[in-house]
């Protein structure tokens, strides 16, 4: 595989669901709820499973999206 190849597979199932989530409106806030004894907000958390899943973080992500119907499109 070229290097080349190398970033791009890189960059498409690793940066852009991470990406995505990121920027999503629907992941949720970035501060954790008044009263939470957890100290990482809902997006906070997805950021995490998207880094250390990858692409299977992402799909679970895309799925509890459309199941609580906050699809944007």
């Amino acid at each position: 595989m070229s290097p080349e190849m190398a970033w791009f597979v890189v960059m498409v199932f690793y940066l852009a669901p991470l990406a995505h989530v990121v920027l999503s409106p629907s992941a949720g806030p970035w501060r954790a709820p008044k009263g939470s004894r957890c100290p990482f907000s809902p997006r906070v958390g997805w950021v995490v499973i998207v880094i250390v899943l990858g692409i299977v973080g992402w799909v679970l992500f895309w799925t509890r999206r459309r199941r609580d119907g906050n699809d944007q499109t």
